[in-house]
């Protein structure tokens, strides 16, 4: 069981929180950060982390937890925020976020942080991964669930289409794929760079329940990840999101990729971001 159960205004309130951590800690890089990235998938990681996943910091050796893969690991930014918020590491780790022998590199890393479940960062990866844990779980008559985020600029890895044919093909519906689909990537739209839409088709094709929902909004990413499809299934969600979300002179600015707050700019988000 979560060892926080949040309510969903409990997790409005801790998403905010969040995005504050975001921000200081994309500032005081000294190698640059990922800020749209890292904000726009907030809310999925805040369900999960207080809320739905079966896990937490004492256990993370316990071979009944439940797994979380963040496959999109140049946002691992958000990610060290969010476990950070949850006591799987000191809060005073987060000033050194890339610095020189950090615990906190730029990608996750599962020797150096505690947490971090794989290595990611070679975009692709992260899902395959997840299904051979998924496949493994199944085998063994484990309860465990697998929870994977992915890009939606990352599915152009032909990679994820390989695990996706695997785990229709072996039912695994202990594992849920969630796309951040916030509409950018490196260098401009998605839509643009190379096109995946439309995504609910391409999943459903290849033999998965798909649900979508509005991934900033909580309260419909928590219904929609706790009344999830039970039909033999692996199960996938195509959360609409908006990269930078939460800030307005960050927001669905494709700029902000790779890209972090300096000067005023830090002021004005930490004020749009103040709890209501």
């Amino acid at each position: 069981m979560n060892p926080f159960r949040l309510s969903v205004e409990q997790l409005e309130k801790k998403a905010r929180a969040v995005r504050r951590r975001i921000i200081m800690l994309n500032a005081n890089s000294p190698a640059g950060g990922h800020t749209g990235a890292d904000l726009s998938q907030v809310e999925i990681l805040t369900a999960l982390y207080f809320r739905l996943l079966d896990c937490a910091p004492e256990r993370t050796e316990d071979a009944t937890r439940d797994i979380y893969i963040q496959s999109k690991g140049h946002a691992v930014g958000g990610y060290y925020c969010v476990l950070a918020e949850a006591g799987y590491f000191p809060e005073s780790w987060l000033p050194t976020y890339q610095h020189a022998d950090s615990h906190l590199p730029g990608h996750p890393v599962k020797h150096k942080t505690p947490g971090i479940e794989l290595n990611t960062g070679a975009l692709g990866h992260g899902l395959p991964v997840a299904v051979g844990i998924a496949l493994a779980a199944k085998k063994d008559n484990s309860k465990r669930r697998v929870f994977v985020v992915t890009g939606d600029g990352e599915l152009a890895e032909g990679s994820n289409w390989e695990a996706a044919l695997v785990a229709a093909h072996y039912g695994l519906d202990n594992l849920t794929i969630i796309n951040d689909k916030n509409k950018l990537q490196l260098a401009g739209a998605t839509s643009d760079i190379l096109n995946t839409d439309p995504l609910d088709e391409k999943w459903r094709a290849f033999g998965m329940n798909v649900t979508e929902c509005a991934g900033n909004d909580m309260r419909a990413v928590v219904e929609t990840l706790e009344n999830l499809p039970a039909n033999g299934k692996p199960n996938v969600v195509i959360a609409h999101t908006e990269k930078g979300f939460g800030i307005s002179f960050i927001q669905s600015k494709p700029e902000w990729h790779h890209r972090v707050p300096k000067g005023d700019e830090i002021e004005q988000a930490m004020e749009e971001l103040k709890d209501e």
